[in-house]
């Protein structure tokens, strides 16, 4: 049984969870938070930095999101192609991994500590590069997108973008300037595997830093 250490509201945790379900591999979610003190000390351990996701299964112990997945593409097959076929398609692929988890999740992220440090008044400089820095990447993706095509879902893309935008429309939203942006993060919030790790993450909102909107 594969053992995917994280939390149902962390975006990384997710990365790696939406493509277990695409597959429909068996795992099973070990809770990595102060109620769970020995998942918690298996991570610390198991990773450089003490961070999540992790996968375990057996002697096998995989660190990062984006190695899980590409493990999984290559050791657990299914139905989803997580990594494309084509090399040329599978490093276009990587490469948008690397766009949703770097410029939209690092600004998601760059406003979500600022809230973390000063909840009464986080850094107006901290939230405006964020937010900054997310308009610009929802600029290149809206270019991207009216040029390219997305891989099949459910792909790394899809894993790295389901998240990433989900969570960077709630700190900064997806204007009317991005309409592909904006119609992927609907279809990505549809798919099953998305839609199960949005419920689960559900009963946690309320500790989204600066509150979540009452929608998604």
């Amino acid at each position: 049984m594969i053992e995917l250490y994280g939390h149902p509201f962390s975006s990384y945790t997710w990365k790696a969870r939406i493509a277990l379900l695409a597959h429909g591999t068996d795992h099973v979610l070990k809770q990595v938070d102060p109620g769970h003190p020995d998942n918690s000390a298996f991570v610390d351990a198991a990773h450089p930095a003490g961070k999540f996701p992790i996968l375990r299964e057996g002697q096998t112990v995989v660190v990062e999101a984006t190695a899980i997945i590409e493990w999984l593409a290559v050791t657990h097959r299914g139905d989803a192609p997580l990594i494309p076929a084509h090399p040329g398609e599978a490093a276009m692929a990587r490469m948008l991994d690397r766009v949703f988890d770097n410029y939209l999740m690092g600004n998601v992220m760059r406003i979500v500590e600022a809230r973390i440090a000063n909840p009464g008044q986080p850094d107006p400089a901290a939230l405006e590069a964020g937010g900054a820095g997310l308009r610009r990447a929802y600029g290149w993706l809206e270019r991207w997108l009216g040029e390219h095509r997305l891989p099949n879902h459910v792909s790394l893309v899809t894993c790295a973008a389901a998240p990433a935008l989900l969570y960077a429309d709630w700190v900064e939203p997806i204007g009317s300037e991005a309409p592909r942006v904006a119609a992927l993060r609907a279809e990505l919030l549809a798919l099953q595997p998305v839609v199960e790790c949005v419920n689960a993450a559900r009963p946690y909102r309320k500790l989204f830093p600066g509150g979540a909107p009452d929608r998604d």
